[in-house]
């Protein structure tokens, strides 16, 4: 069979295996983080957050209508969109490594007929492309609606399309394959901006082709030409076009008194005519190259044209309208991604620096009823000490103190350009980049965060969260069974990570310029963002993602590693034989060992966590609801039950995080699906940007608690005279009292079901309360003209997991109502040790027992990092709280079937300490209720996982030399002395003797380290 053929065949069969793997492990719904936004956005079309992504959702909506209406399987198509990009993907990695083999050993027409050499050409191509499907962070993506997938594919398609330019560059017309490159980098845009990245290393293959002077000094040219194309399309084409177009607005609206958009409309037109003029002139005058950057830069512009999608769809007032980008103003400030802020890169502040000056820098436009109107000035503030090359710069929340944490700084001492640079090294490029590299090609303990653990890898001191791991040498270092039997401890051995460094040292000794195109591919998609991105403290999550171009370089030289090896066997045996064997070595090395280790920590295609644990929010919800939420987490997947499957549109979702955002504000006042607007009284020109953004409190003693519709009156009132007046001259409203109250008619609270009539003794006249913060956001602002005029017609609730802080001092008055709480105008119930676990026991009780789902959570073969650490916790403290509820309440056989619901639907799981307090609360309150078995269960799984933690902690503390934490290792020791205390109550005597041995057994082992004498 000739060459061609072969490598065509081979191609497909990759994609049809990896696509095959993906579908298998697929989620079959929603995931969590961004997955529920994509997924309502591809499905309604909407506006998702900066700095949009119009052709993912426009090819998302197109996999949604293959669920044939039935909206359950919307989200199970559009992941299988993702699974068909990554199944390319790694067809067109085969084709690249193939392509790039073939360059080391068909150096003639002769050669294809060479069988050992075509052999090692498909084996090194199989190899690469199969172990890169089974690396952690690809598959990962590979199975949920999200972004990284196709942008991968865009990546593959673009470096495989310079080598097929780069094999046929001496033919008439071989530079269509470069207008083609444009064309899907202008495309990969409208995807995610990773693509990019690529340019370099494209770049690069064109210089080598093209140059006949091929020097040290015409390669830094190049490299800087490469970066000189890399920014005029990042800032160039993506940001100042729109911000170009963005000032002729300004001009023909503001000066010329047309409408909206006009300007933007002649701009681009001017754009298309100097566009077709210069193509016109490079033709009419034979400019080959002037003719080929217009068509690249038109082809771009081509891609890129699918951000029209962005303002016509904000126009039309879709249900998620991130910023509301209608106008070229605020679609430049929503690519540009300005509500996060700048980082800087070249000079900047150090974490401790003061600021000693303020200047103003330009204009903030924001669009008013017939102009633009100015919202403020930028603010650049100037620092009494910078550096060049700022890496420790952040001086929000807990950052420095992180800073200082990690580089075990002193509480004084201030940070040097030496310091800067530990924390680049140490902190951003090898905690938050070599450790997921190392994942992916040498294995992981396991999948929690691991982003503030600073143990060593390198040593044998033991078991780090998050950390990579060889596997090999984890019998030393004693690791507990808890992390052994995880299905996310996926020791590789180092096995991909040995053949890749033994192709790559191949590669650059064989073919040095090709092997330096590959290495500007893992550099630039890999380091380069480390420096660019400056990530400036500990992330929400991991963000392995980020890097996923860099492996798939590295996953090349897996590939060309097979070449390397068969090269050397072929000293000693034939090189037919030589290549077969080299193969053979290579696929069990490297995709077998991967599929095998990584099945486990991938296969999704039984979880539901996300889906349910957001339908049990909105399920805990009264009718007609207003449910404040803050997370992603929280957030992503309600959006989705409730856009795409309709799951109970009369609750308004609001996103505390949004609402500082006008546009979100004024989004919350008009109708959205089944839930009417909120009671938000305020006009636009009350809250727009620039006005309120934030008012300070200034104590003026006002006696008392002062009714929330009096106080918002005053704080948002335009009159001078209530408001303070700066120094400077300026007015501005300001908080006067944080003593506030929420008048409550009895008779509106019981025809509304705020309450019931058995609950009419509790009820007070008005709810007082202190709010907690030194100043109102536009949030805050928003949220108390709602509880001003709501007027206790629609139920406020707010999610469990929204943080304290953002419930303003509440809390007294929230009660538990399942995922929940819901605000009750009760008396408060002082005897409480934790108000956040006071229940309305009736409501949360049918809620919890009768209607909630569970998400496959007791039998799903996977369950991943939010579903352990975040929802797990959250799922026993329900239960929990439940059940002590309906013991106060005189109900124990209502408890009792509380606890055996909990058993019923739940796993059996020991994620951390914080897991098992919980865990040991519960076991604690199943005693209580009698019920010994079920009780001396959990005692046992909770002393099992402890002791095994103990063990570990012993041994790294007398082998290693390796501290623990004393608070740790006595709080576990208390744990198991305290069951063991309530197992000789219920007389487990069996269990008894073991929990007390064991106790006494660890008080002695920590005694000098604990400072406390064993029992005797």
């Amino acid at each position: 069979m000739e060459y061609k053929k072969i490598n065509n065949l081979l191609g497909w069969l990759c994609f049809v295996i990896a696509s095959v793997t993906y579908i298998l492990t697929l989620e079959p719904s929603v995931s969590f983080w961004d997955c529920g936004e994509f997924i309502s956005c591809a499905y309604r079309l909407q506006v998702a957050h900066q700095p949009g992504y119009p052709l993912f959702a426009m090819l998302g909506k197109l996999f949604s209508l293959m669920s044939l209406g039935n909206v359950t399987k919307v989200p199970y198509f559009t992941n299988m969109g993702s699974a068909f990009a990554s199944g390319a993907t790694i067809m067109f990695l085969f084709w690249t490594i193939t392509a790039l083999a073939k360059k080391l050993l068909l150096t003639n027409k002769e050669d294809v007929a060479d069988k050992a050499k075509v052999s090692l050409i498909m084996g090194a191509g199989l190899v690469g492309a199969l172990a890169f499907t089974y690396t952690d962070t690809f598959w990962f993506s590979a199975v949920e609606t999200i972004v990284f997938a196709l942008s991968a594919l865009c990546t593959a398609i673009v470096f495989w399309a310079i080598l097929k330019w780069d094999a046929h560059a001496d033919e008439p017309g071989a530079d269509k394959w470069l207008i083609f490159i444009a064309y899907m980098i202008g495309l990969s845009i409208g995807i995610h901006l990773l693509n990019l990245l690529t340019i370099p290393a494209i770049t690069f293959v064109y210089f080598f082709r093209r140059s006949k002077n091929i020097t040290v000094k015409t390669g830094i040219y190049a490299f800087l030409i490469s970066i000189l194309i890399l920014g005029t399309i990042q800032f160039g084409i993506r940001q100042f076009t729109i911000k170009l177009a963005a000032y002729f607005d300004l001009f023909f609206v503001n000066t010329l008194g047309m409408g909206f958009g006009s300007g933007a409309f002649v701009f681009f037109v001017l754009l298309v005519a100097l566009l077709v003029f210069g193509i016109r002139y490079s033709i009419r005058h034979n400019k080959a190259t002037l003719n080929l950057i217009l068509l690249c830069t038109a082809f771009i512009y081509f891609g890129y044209s699918s951000f029209v999608y962005i303002p016509i769809r904000a126009t039309a007032n879709t249900n998620l309208d991130n910023t509301h980008p209608d106008n070229a103003f605020t679609l430049n400030s929503y690519l540009n991604r300005d509500q996060y802020g700048a980082t800087p890169l070249v000079s900047g502040p150090y974490f401790t620096s003061k600021i000693i000056d303020q200047t103003e820098g330009g204009p903030i436009y924001r669009k008013g009823a017939t102009k633009y109107e100015v919202a403020g000035k930028k603010q650049d503030y100037v620092y009494d000490v910078t550096t060049i090359f700022p890496r420790m710069w952040s001086q929000e929340g807990q950052d420095p103190q992180f800073y200082r944490q990690w580089m075990q700084m002193g509480e004084s001492e201030t940070p040097t350009f030496a310091t800067n640079l530990g924390w680049f090294m140490s902190w951003q490029t090898y905690q938050m980049y070599f450790r997921y590299f190392f994942w992916n090609f040498i294995g992981r303990t396991n999948d929690m965060d691991g982003q503030q653990q600073t143990i060593s890898p390198f040593s044998f001191k033991g078991y780090v969260d998050g950390d990579w791991t060889t596997g090999i040498f984890d019998g030393a270092k004693h690791l507990p069974k808890s992390v052994l039997s995880d299905n996310t401890y996926t020791p590789l051995f180092a096995l991909p990570f040995i053949i890749g460094l033994f192709g790559m040292f191949y590669h650059f000794n064989r073919k040095k310029k090709d092997a330096l195109i590959v290495a500007l591919l893992w550099f630039f998609t890999g380091l380069a963002i480390v420096i660019y991105v400056n990530q400036e403290h500990v992330q929400p999550r991991e963000r392995d993602y980020s890097y996923v171009g860099s492996f798939y370089a590295f996953a090349i030289w897996i590939g060309l590693g097979v070449i390397a090896i068969g090269e050397f066997l072929m000293k000693k045996l034939t090189a037919q034989t030589a290549a077969y064997i080299a193969i053979a070595i290579c696929l069990l090395a490297a995709p077998v060992v991967l599929a095998k280790q990584e099945w486990k920590a991938h296969d999704r295609s039984t979880k539901m966590t996300p889906h349910d644990m957001a339908y049990n929010y909105l399920i805990s919800c009264p009718p007609n609801a207003i449910l404040f939420t803050y997370g992603d987490n929280d957030t992503y997947s309600l959006w989705y039950d409730q856009e795409v499957e309709g799951i109970r549109p009369d609750v308004r979702i609001v996103n505390l995080s949004l609402f500082t955002g006008d546009w979100y504000i004024k989004q919350m006042q008009r109708k959205m699906n089944e839930s009417d607007a909120l009671p938000i009284t305020m006009p636009f020109d009350k809250y727009k940007e620039g006005v309120r953004d934030v008012i300070y409190f200034n104590d003026a003693k006002v006696p008392g608690y002062i009714d929330i519709k009096e106080l918002f009156d005053f704080i948002s009132s335009d009159n001078k005279q209530v408001m303070t007046t700066y120094q400077n001259g300026e007015t501005a409203n300001y908080l006067p009292t944080k003593s506030i109250k929420i008048g409550v008619d009895p008779d509106v609270a019981l025809k509304n079901g705020v309450i019931t009539p058995d609950q009419k003794d509790r009820l007070i006249d008005s709810i007082r309360f202190k709010y907690t913060s030194n100043y109102v956001m536009k949030d805050n602002l928003a949220m108390f003209d709602i509880l001003a005029h709501n007027n206790w017609k629609r139920p406020i609730c707010f999610t469990v997991t929204v943080g304290s802080e953002n419930m303003i001092g509440l809390q007294p008055f929230l009660y538990k109502e399942g995922f929940t709480y819901r605000l009750m105008p009760l008396k408060p119930d002082t005897g409480v040790r934790d108000q956040m676990e006071k229940v309305n026991v009736a409501v949360m009780y049918d809620n919890v027992m009768n209607k909630f789902k569970f998400g496959n959570f007791k039998t799903a073969k996977y369950l991943d990092h939010e579903s352990t650490t975040m929802f797990y916790p959250v799922m026993i403290s329900t239960f929990l709280d439940l059940a002590q509820a309906e013991i106060k309440a005189g109900h124990p056989e209502l408890a009792l079937k509380v606890v055996h619901k909990y058993d019923e639907v739940m796993p059996d799981l020991n994620v951390d300490l914080h897991t098992v307090q919980a865990k040991y609360f519960l076991t604690q309150t199943i005693f209580k209720l009698n019920d010994n078995v079920l009780a001396g269960k959990m005692a046992k799984s909770i002393d099992d996982y402890l002791k095994d933690m103990l063990d570990y902690d012993y041994n790294q503390m007398q082998n290693n030399g390796v501290p623990v934490s004393p608070r740790d290792v006595g709080f576990s020791i208390q744990i198991i002395n305290s069951l063991a205390e309530m197992s000789k109550t219920a007389h487990l005597d069996a269990l008894t003797a073991q929990l007390q041995a064991q106790g006494k057994d660890y008080e002695a082992k920590f005694a000098s380290y604990l400072n406390v004498m064993p029992q005797q």
